[in-house]
Parts: C-alpha cells; structure tokens; sequence
C-alpha cells in the first residue's frame, strides 16, 4: 500500500518529496531572509485548505495577523475569507506561551486544533525559541518538547527558521533542530553568471526517499513555483556557481563537429 501523502500543492516540489510529507510529520525551512520561507509556508496551509479541504493553523511570533493578511492577498489568497469560513486560524503569539498552551491537553491552541480538526500547521519563526535559553541541551529539550506535542495532535507542520547568512557557508547556530525535525529544506541565494538567483535543497527526509537535486526556485504572483535544477553548474552551495569544465570548454569554443 502506498504511503499517504501531505502535498504542497506545488508540482515540481511534490515530485521532489515523491508526492508529498509524511503526515504527521515536523518539517523544517531554513533560509535567509527574502527567500520565500514565509510565502511557501503560506502556501502550504492555503493549498491544504483550498485542493485538499484540510484547515490550516498559522502561529506567528513575528508579525500579526493583518499583516498576513496583506502578504497573502498578493498573491490572491484572502485568509480572512478562509478564517470567517471556519478552515484557518492565524494566531500572533510567543514562544513560551505558545509552548505551554501546546503542552497542556486542555491549552487553548490545542483546543482550537481539535475543535477545528486542524492538518496543517506553519510556525513562524522556530529562531525565537532560542531566546528561552543560552544553553544548546536545554534549548533542544525544548524545541523537542514543542515538535513533540505538535505531534501528538497528528499534525503535519511547516516549522521556519532564519539564516542570516545570505550566501555561502551558515552562520552558526545555538539550535539543534535539524537533529530534531522529520524534514529539513534550505532555501539560499545563489550567484550564477552575475545575477543572484534562488536555489532550494531538500537535505534530509526521514522515513522517506526524496530527491537530492538542487532546484531553482522563484516567487511569483500566484506563490512559488519549483524549476528545474541547476544544470552544467557547480558550487551552488557555496552561494557562487560556475561551469563545470566540460561545458565551460563546450561555452567557449563550441561542440565538436
């Protein structure tokens, strides 16, 4: 029997995740800021709802809710809609209360997921809960206590995490997350042929084959859409490409007759 699937809803990604996430599953999205990590996010709670009939739950510890609201209608998905109608909830909290109202079965997230059957889950962002401790053991406790109880809702959830490393190596990091997570997507600028462009790599996939190439990715009006990998180049993680030798050699003095 196949193994169900929790699809993006964005066709190029799905074949990458052989059709989807495991559900239930925690899965992470790294990048730096202005890759899109909030908009596939977005997109993936707003695709459950509208192709999949699966209501979303959006937890922010960033910005409020109007603002969602805002970024979403640019791309022509009206979340005020969908929370009138009973299918989303964006909430505007913080990590500690957050947290807490998770871990306790009668907290009032949990009963909103419950009364709501909620599916779909974004939190954004994972990078402040390393605010609740300077102490890496103690902040993966916690990290693993909150996925934890994410999971014993059964649902499957889009956790976001900033990198301030805009190319090249990242930076380091107190969080341990990625040890902890089900799935780990890292978004990143490249530079290729003197134009920054964006790439994106699933790194791991527990439980899951998925495949390993890295694609090109860009944010459209209609939200992102998945190209094609990088073909003939190299060094795309670190931030600046080039040509492999054969087509640098192919570029410059043309295929042989």
């Amino acid at each position: 029997m196949k193994d169900p699937r929790v699809p993006f809803g964005i066709k190029a990604l799905d074949r990458m995740l052989t059709g989807g996430l495991l559900p239930g599953t925690a899965n992470l999205i790294e990048g730096a800021p202005g890759t899109g990590k909030t908009t596939l996010a977005m997109q993936f709670v707003y695709n459950g709802i509208t192709k999949y009939n699966e209501p979303g739950l959006i937890i922010t510890f960033e910005e409020f809710p109007q603002q969602y609201y805002h970024d979403a209608l640019q791309f022509g998905w009206d979340f005020r809609e969908l929370e009138e109608k009973g299918m989303l909830k964006v909430i505007f909290s913080d990590p500690q209360t957050t947290l807490g109202e998770l871990e306790k079965l009668d907290g009032e997230f949990v009963d909103i997921i419950e009364k709501m059957k909620i599916k779909r889950v974004a939190i954004d962002s994972m990078t402040h809960f390393e605010s609740l401790s300077l102490d890496e053991f103690e902040l993966r406790e916690i990290e693993r206590q909150f996925i934890n109880s994410l999971k014993r809702e059964e649902v499957t959830s889009i956790l976001l995490r900033e990198n301030d490393s805009l190319m090249g190596q990242m930076s380091h990091v107190t969080s341990k997350i990625p040890f902890i997570v089900d799935s780990y997507f890292l978004l990143r600028y490249v530079e290729v042929d003197s134009e920054i462009q964006k790439a994106l790599i699933i790194l791991k996939m527990r439980g899951s084959h998925h495949h390993k190439d890295i694609r090109c990715f860009n944010v459209t009006p209609k939200g992102i859409e998945v190209e094609a990998k990088f073909a003939g180049r190299e060094g795309i993680m670190s931030g600046i490409t080039h040509s492999r030798p054969q087509d640098a050699f192919v570029n410059a003095f043309g295929k042989k007759k």
